[in-house]
């Protein structure tokens, strides 16, 4: 049962009952644990459909789309109630649909255990070393974090003029404000504003906030909501995301969130839940999610805190004192809080380091944690309670960057004939991050983008025909440039090509078959094929697992939150004319 405490400073506690909350549940016709909308599906039709194809799939079906979210290809299905899990089940089996599911719903990520007041108020500040890490970094206003909630209080004098223009994706309005109450709690806890003589302070107190309200007047929100939140955000300039909403059925589409808020650089911080159980709970279950579980006064896991394989951070969860909706202040207590006190961490980083890439964000909390419980990695506390002093000066230690980011012209193939608008594939790494990359022909700068890997189009039409070389640059932060190889190919416009039906050939060089990997495995593969690979797909039993424009990509797998036992992995290589090309299954165990 997820219940929302608040405590006033005279102890006073706005709690809302069990009754109210059967009365809750009950009417949506499911139980906390198994909540979904009953005539709505989400599913992901295959790239390769055209749009009227797709909607023919579905009125086959007898589904119609009322929704989508583009950058994820994903779209939301009305159906009739009493079909809709013969609809996900005929979508499932369906080879033109990656996949299909139900609109789950979650849940607030609050707790029913009665906290209390300590005589210092914001007690967590002192044991994650906040206090210290001010005098490195206090925030900065151009360092977003994004509350993907209830909504957050506009009036509450300690969030006044740190807000900006969010998205309320449950009225699909821009009215953010917080008819529930968690969000604003939420808020304060990770950026409300200090050293202003008033109230309290969050951990990153100088930070901006983006609210953005996900759920219903009773606090739940669906899955579809919270997918759509991830991408907006992190499409909003967010770097750092807190979602203290969790739920538990697991999902392609907040996996698929998930992986775009990585590939974006931004980082997505999530309650571990307040189950008391290694159940997972999603989004925090899911891969590129940093999940935080709960900790009590005396650095103990809490009873109430959700745990297992999935946890990377544990940080302060009762007791935490923060901002109300009605503009006082008051305690509360869940994995709710001890998220946005990871992600408030987070965001000190990236005041420090705008240019850090989210990876080196994580991986300076997680390695400059206090090491609770067993030693190393544990299903408690994960690495680690936060530190966001020790993070904070790991990052200050860093030595100079002077290596040169890599890049590549990856389709293009070199000598291969093109005519027309010309899709040019860059790819490009850094061991900080790329800031720019550039393509010229034949010496010329053609375009540039402010990330890799990225997409060009060459417009061949006004040129002859002759043959062209095509090279890319890339940039980091540091002012390092790296060069492409030149790959040179022929424009021949005005005259008949052959069409293309060779596919591409894909090869997982590494692992073996047979292999068995740990917390993380590195998959070396390679592709080939008569004219270009635009683009290489790696999967997981059988599920996208990662996708790359470079013709022979290394993919790194996180397997921490991988079941034990054998795991199958297969490569897809596409060529431009849409043909598909596999490799052999290979199996791992873990």
């Amino acid at each position: 049962m997820n219940i929302f405490h608040l405590f006033s400073p005279s102890g006073r506690r706005a709690l809302l009952t069990l009754t109210a909350i059967f009365t809750l549940l009950t009417s949506r016709g499911a139980g906390a644990s198994d909540l979904a909308v009953t005539d709505e599906i989400l599913a992901r039709p295959m790239p390769h459909l055209s749009e009227k194809a797709v909607q023919q799939l579905f009125g086959v079906h007898g589904a119609a789309q009322i929704d989508s979210i583009p950058q994820l290809n994903v779209r939301v299905l009305r159906v009739p109630a009493a079909k809709r899990d013969l609809v996900v089940d005929a979508l499932s089996h369906n080879p033109n649909i990656e996949f299909a599911e139900k609109n789950s719903i979650a849940s607030l990520g609050a707790m029913t255990n009665d906290p209390y007041v300590t005589n210092g108020y914001e007690w967590h500040l002192p044991q994650i070393k906040a206090l210290d890490a001010w005098s490195i970094s206090t925030g900065d206003p151009a360092t977003i974090i994004a509350i993907c909630d209830t909504g957050v209080a506009p009036s509450q004098p300690d969030l006044a003029g740190k807000l900006l223009p969010g998205y309320n994706f449950y009225a699909n309005n821009t009215d953010t404000a917080d008819d529930y109450g968690h969000g604003t709690a939420v808020a304060g806890t990770a950026a409300a504003q200090g050293n202003n003589g008033i109230g309290v302070a969050g951990v990153a107190w100088a930070a901006s906030l983006l609210p953005i309200k996900i759920s219903d007047p009773t606090g739940y929100a669906t899955y579809s909501n919270m997918a759509k939140a991830l991408t907006y955000a992190v499409d909003h300039g967010a770097r750092v995301i807190n979602i203290s909403f969790y739920g538990s059925s697991s999902s392609s589409t907040l996996q698929s969130a998930a992986d775009y808020v990585w590939n974006h650089n931004g980082v997505v911080f999530a309650c571990a839940g307040n189950t008391g159980t290694s159940a997972p709970q999603y989004p925090a279950a899911c891969r590129n999610v940093i999940a935080v579980s709960g900790t009590e006064y005396d650095d103990v896991i809490g009873t109430w805190s959700s745990y297992g394989s999935d946890i990377s951070l544990s940080a302060p969860g009762v007791g935490i004192w923060t901002t109300k909706s009605d503009g006082t202040y008051g305690a509360t207590s869940g994995t709710s809080f001890a998220s946005p006190i990871a992600a408030g961490a987070a965001a000190l980083l990236l005041s420090y380091d705008p240019q850090m890439t989210n990876s080196r964000v994580v991986q300076l909390l997680e390695q400059n944690s206090d090491d609770l419980g067993s030693i190393g990695l544990d299903i408690y506390y994960g690495y680690g309670r936060v530190n966001a002093w020790r993070a904070l000066v790991a990052a200050g230690a860093s030595q100079v960057d002077t290596t040169a980011p890599v890049t590549s012209v990856t389709s293009p193939a070199p000598g291969s004939t093109v005519s027309g608008t010309v899709s040019v594939q860059v790819d490009a790494s850094d061991n900080v991050g790329v800031s720019k990359v550039e393509l010229y022909v034949d010496g010329i700068l053609n375009n540039t983008s402010p990330q890799a890997p990225a997409s060009f189009s060459w417009d061949t039409s006004a040129s002859t025909n002759a043959t062209y070389t095509l090279r890319s640059l890339a940039y980091d932060a540091a002012g390092n440039v790296g060069t492409s190889a030149d790959v040179s190919v022929n424009v021949q416009n005005n005259a008949a090509l052959t069409t293309d039906t060779t596919p591409p050939t894909a090869q997982i060089i590494s692992p073996a078959n047979g292999a068995t990997t740990g917390r993380n495995l590195k998959v070396y593969t390679a592709t080939s094929d008569n004219v270009g690979v635009v683009r290489v797909e790696l999967y997981l039993d059988q599920a996208l697992n990662a996708t790359s424009t470079n013709s022979s990509p290394t993919f790194n797998l996180n397997a921490n939150k991988w079941s034990k036992g054998m795991h199958t992995l297969q490569l897809l290589a596409y060529d431009a004319a849409g043909n598909a090309g596999s490799s052999a299954m290979v199996n791992v165990t873990k």
